[in-house]
């Protein structure tokens, strides 16, 4: 997937605007265009929401645009995205450790 992602960016010149800044941006604007696929759905309604064959094109999309986003962030910082959720993980677990 990253060859992909990144023969794709190099097809169209577009690493010149792909700074980190840029691209923590564009990881907020998808994730918001996630967020607008369940916009004034009930909580409760959500799951069958992105389930159901007229939206579920629309979520699977806005998921790939918000992970692009985040790999092609990934690829210019230079950050290991296994290593670091593995390290996230591990505080996680540290700080909420499971009910007893």
């Amino acid at each position: 997937m990253r060859a992909d992602i990144r023969a794709f960016v190099d097809e169209r010149d577009w690493e010149q605007f792909h700074d980190p800044k840029n691209l923590a941006m564009a990881v907020a604007s998808e994730a918001g265009e996630l967020l607008a696929e369940l916009r004034w759905i009930a909580s409760e309604d959500s799951d069958a929401h992105c389930q159901h064959p007229e939206h579920r094109g629309g979520v699977e999309d806005e998921v790939a645009d918000v992970f692009v986003s985040l790999m092609m962030f990934v690829e210019r910082t230079g950050i290991d995205l296994e290593a670091v959720v593995t390290r996230k993980m591990k505080k996680n677990r540290e700080k909420y450790p499971p009910p007893s």
